[in-house]
């Protein structure tokens, strides 16, 4: 059979760059699809106002959320996708993830796989992303089979301070996990990198820097920009997808391959999947199981400011600390509460961009003043809160839970905050329309009755699908995915070219 390519992959953010980058070595023919173009560099990439203020780069694409009400997502269509934009935590889930575990409301159902059987991908990870970091400072911290692969980025001089008043309010503050090489970052502009894109092909090893840059040095790989995929096609028994249609410039192309690997995330993919229904799928591609688009998980998030007026943060990055002291167990709870984590410096222009009533000159005062940060609680799968299509509309119904153990988070972390000598915490509880870690909607597992892909990302319907971004984790944990979704992929790319190697016939 003669075909456009040997593998197709729709994405070109972590879960499908990584994939590109596993499998390039082995010849096989590679197309990367990508909706978006090149993220061109102007002086927007370090205006705090352009991006904070005026969304230049955002997409005007509006979902539906379960009221009806349009909204617009904070989804960037962009070669490198949404890691143009993220804050480059990359943390392992923790050994604790992986196993199924109570929570204040309800049950985290564990994985098909356990710790130890990714602890080789992730380790495989943190060096295609370069991961700066130490693992001698979080309690929380896996077991491991080698250092990080370079130093943790060190922390500015009024971090210092606040990492040593976080000792001494009785808790374990640990450099975060971050892809980011920190001189190159600031020789181009004194900025954190938290919400800026990295347009300079430095400092911030994102999706495009890191694994597809290594995925286009070799020649059987090629990335098509401006190349938004509507549907997939199947044979006529429905066992093998056979063709992506696409809209490129205005025209409608088929394109061929002998495997298809969905990576546009976890609420795209489950769309695409969703939309390419035909008689042999009437509920859409791979979901035998009717699990496809259910499980939307998408963290439980607040951003806190913590103040002392004789306290300055002069710093220009900030990002740096963490701690995960009541990330598996709270000692009054007796259950996981979550992560707590430090934004990027919040400016001035950018408290008045959450803030549009507040003078600026009143933001840019208590800026000066303020260390603000990201607290994060595990969402908890559940088949009701779903992605659906209904006409050309994408309908995001997120049935959140377990806040009770966010709102006891915020509460601890109020109290360290404190003791730690910051008498003033204002907190921001993010809302159903934050859609910033989304993931789960087509769940991983063993059982093809109860989950879309087997333990390789690997469809349990169809030979030819694979699924390699963060819908198919099987719950949320309550630190970043983006280094999860790399090891998967990664883990799948041995698959997926093992399959091309023994098969010759079929890649």
């Amino acid at each position: 059979m003669t075909t456009d390519s040997d593998v197709i992959i729709i994405g070109s953010g972590i879960g499908g760059s990584t994939l590109a980058s596993a499998i390039a070595p082995s010849g096989v023919r590679v197309l990367i699809l990508e909706r978006g173009e090149y993220l061109p560099d102007s002086p927007d990439a370090r205006d705090d106002v352009a991006i904070f203020e005026k969304g230049v780069y955002r997409s005007s694409e509006e979902w539906t959320g379960s009221d009806g009400q349009k909204f617009l997502p904070g989804n960037y269509y962009y070669v490198g996708g949404n890691s143009k934009f993220y804050g480059a935590v990359m943390y392992r889930y923790r050994a604790e993830d992986f196993r199924p575990r109570r929570h204040l409301r309800g049950n985290s159902p564990g994985w098909a796989i356990s710790y130890a059987e990714m602890e080789p991908w992730y380790a495989k990870a943190e060096a295609l992303f370069r991961v700066r970091g130490t693992a001698d400072q979080d309690p929380t911290e896996p077991p491991r089979s080698g250092p990080f692969p370079y130093p943790a980025v060190p922390d500015e001089p009024a971090l210092r301070l606040v990492r040593e008043r976080l000792k001494r309010a009785g808790v374990h503050p640990a450099s975060l996990p971050l892809a980011i090489d920190i001189e190159a970052w600031l020789a181009r502009g004194k900025t954190g990198w938290d919400a800026f894109p990295n347009t300079g092909g430095a400092g911030k090893i994102d999706a495009e820097v890191g694994p597809l840059a290594e995925a286009l040095t070799h020649p059987n790989v090629t990335l098509m920009t401006g190349a938004q995929v509507t549907r997939l096609e199947t044979d006529e028994s429905g066992s093998r997808i056979t063709a992506a249609i696409i809209r490129r410039n205005g025209r409608e192309e088929r394109l061929t391959a002998r495997h298809f690997a969905v990576a546009a995330g976890a609420v795209q993919s489950a769309a695409l999947l969703l939309r390419s229904t035909n008689a042999a799928h009437p509920t859409g591609l791979g979901n035998r199981s009717d699990q496809l688009g259910r499980n939307f998980m998408n963290h439980n998030t607040s951003a806190m400011i913590t103040l002392n007026p004789l306290i300055r943060n002069d710093s220009v990055y900030q990002k740096t600390l963490c701690f995960n002291d009541f990330y598996n167990d709270d000692p009054e709870a007796h259950a996981p509460l979550g992560n707590v984590q430090l934004l990027g410096r919040i400016t001035g222009n950018i408290l008045k961009a959450q803030i549009p009533g507040l003078p600026r000159p009143l933001a840019r005062l208590v800026a000066d003043r303020a260390f603000g940060w990201f607290l994060t609680s595990e969402d908890l799968p559940n088949p009701d809160s779903r992605v659906l299509v209904r006409g050309g509309d994408i309908v995001v119904d997120w049935q959140r839970s377990n806040m009770d153990a966010h709102h006891m988070l915020i509460r601890r972390t109020r109290q360290v905050m404190r003791r730690a000598g910051f008498p003033v915490t204002l907190v921001r509880i993010f809302g159903n329309r934050t859609t910033s870690h989304q993931c789960g909607t087509a769940r991983l597992g063993i059982d093809p009755a109860s989950s879309v892909v087997d333990p390789d990302c690997r469809s349990h319907d169809i030979a030819n699908l694979w699924v390699t971004d963060a819908s198919v984790l099987p719950t949320s944990a309550a630190v970043n995915p983006a280094l999860t979704i790399a090891a998967l992929a990664l883990r799948a790319g041995q698959a997926l070219a093992h399959d091309c190697r023994t098969r010759r016939s079929s890649c």
